[in-house]
């Protein structure tokens, strides 16, 4: 029998505190991936497809707890182990797509601020990506050519090849600004000029406010606004792409901060970039690029105040006719996560039970049968086949593993047996929700 892999104390205690502090961990996911296998397939396939150049754009929509934010999560941890640099954003009141008030500028500032790669999962690599990109620019001009790095005609050299990127770029929207400000921070690099990189860099995070300053800063008469953020993460994706990296993964969750938005005018605002998004994927207008929304079954179906309630989002989205609960259609825009089954939920409990117990270094006292009876109680509620999510689940049995470690003597049947979960037991639904139990094996 294969002997089974420790995790880390260090990815165990974030895995463990995360889940129960009810948040996904930014770390140690595939140690505790359950299920989903099938949402992953089809989203695996959209990163082939971006990596050769196209585009892609998905809605990821379950309730609150449902595994939105994980699956999100999992896909991030894919991607940029495939050479993807990732931006992710949660929508708030004060970060939407479009607003009056620099709300969208922010939700771009957000994404910016947290572009991640492999070598730095934790945000703030936008500085790092560049350097690396003159640093491998330099490192190709050296071996083409054969000079030596103190060689003037080395920098003429690097100068074409940046050229040639810029060049590209300058084709896009917005491009001719961009690609100036590209050769502007490696022309800085190369000087030592340090003031002007962070004037570069701070253009990028769409941090000047009037034009002027930025004219009298770096000579360009242009900043990024509420109105076009969204073409400069176009332009980023092709620099990346450029830059030797597979393409731009953007992720955004929270979609119900816009549903939430009193003002129908504001509301549809905010869906037209939607739409101007989900076109540009769909009609090739963007490469190298995909984008993934999380939202509520309500932020997105809701006729009156979600997606749905702009008419030619609902006519893009709307699922069709033949896709049902159990044969849903992964291939289209949006994907519908059904609820873990009881079964996943079993197996899941089981890895936190293995890392809880390495972590703390106890002999692990919670056995098949306690499983079993756990997932039996959590399920058998009233509700809970259409009700209950992985979130609220976890943090219970998180809470009994802690309870357990700190009173040994304690055992779980005492805490199933008694208050909420006696409670809870009373209301069991039998057959609908515990007729399989008989055959779990761990």
């Amino acid at each position: 029998m294969e002997e089974r892999k420790k995790v880390p104390k260090r990815i165990a205690q974030t895995v463990l505190n995360s889940l129960k502090g009810g948040v996904v961990p930014r770390i140690g996911l595939p140690y505790i991936t359950v299920g989903r296998r099938s949402e992953i397939e089809a989203l695996l396939r959209d990163v082939d497809i971006i990596a050769e150049g196209g585009a892609s754009f998905r809605f990821i929509v379950g309730r609150y707890g449902s595994g939105k934010s994980f699956l999100l999560q999992t896909i991030r941890n894919y991607v940029m182990d495939r050479g993807f640099i990732v931006a992710d954003a949660d929508l708030s009141p004060e970060r939407r797509l479009h607003g009056t008030r620099g709300q969208g500028l922010a939700s771009y500032r957000e994404l910016i601020s947290n572009l991640s790669t492999k070598t730095r999962p934790e945000g703030g690599a936008l500085t790092l990506i560049l350097d690396r990109w003159i640093n491998a620019v330099r490192s190709e001009a050296l071996k083409e050519t054969g000079l030596g790095p103190d060689d003037p005609a080395l920098t003429a050299a690097v100068d074409r090849k940046i050229y040639s990127v810029t060049a590209s770029v300058s084709e896009l929207v917005h491009g001719f600004e961009f690609a100036r400000l590209l050769s502007a921070y490696y022309r800085a690099y190369v000087s030592g000029d340090d003031e002007t990189k962070a004037g570069v860099v701070r253009w990028f995070r769409g941090e000047y406010t009037t034009k002027t300053e930025a004219k009298e800063a770096l000579g360009v008469n242009l900043i990024i606004t509420d109105d076009d953020w969204y073409d400069y993460l176009k332009l980023f994706a092709t620099f990346f792409r450029l830059a030797g990296y597979t393409g731009l993964f953007i992720m955004i969750d929270e979609l119900v901060n816009i549903y939430k938005i009193p003002n129908s005018i504001t509301r549809q605002y905010n869906y037209e970039k939607i739409l101007t998004m989900y076109n540009d994927t769909l009609q090739g207008k963007a490469k190298y690029l995909g984008i993934l929304m999380g939202a509520t079954p309500r932020a997105l179906e809701d006729k009156r105040r979600g997606v749905y309630s702009y008419e030619a989002l609902r006519s893009r989205l709307a699922e069709g006719r033949f896709s049902r609960p159990g044969a849903r259609d992964l291939l289209a825009p949006v994907i519908r996560l059904e609820p873990l089954t009881a079964e996943e939920m079993l197996v899941l409990c089981e890895k936190l039970a293995e890392m809880h117990a390495d972590l703390y270094r106890y002999p692990r006292s919670v056995s098949a049968e306690d499983l079993v009876d756990f997932i039996k109680i959590e399920y058998g509620r009233i509700g809970a086949d259409q009700n209950i999510t992985p979130r609220e689940v976890i943090r219970d049995f998180i809470e009994i593993l802690d309870i357990l470690y700190q009173n040994p003597r304690m055992r779980i049947a005492e805490l199933l047996s008694s208050g909420e979960f006696s409670y809870a037991g009373s209301e069991a639904v039998s057959n609908e929700s515990g007729a399989d139990f008989a055959e779990f094996t761990i």
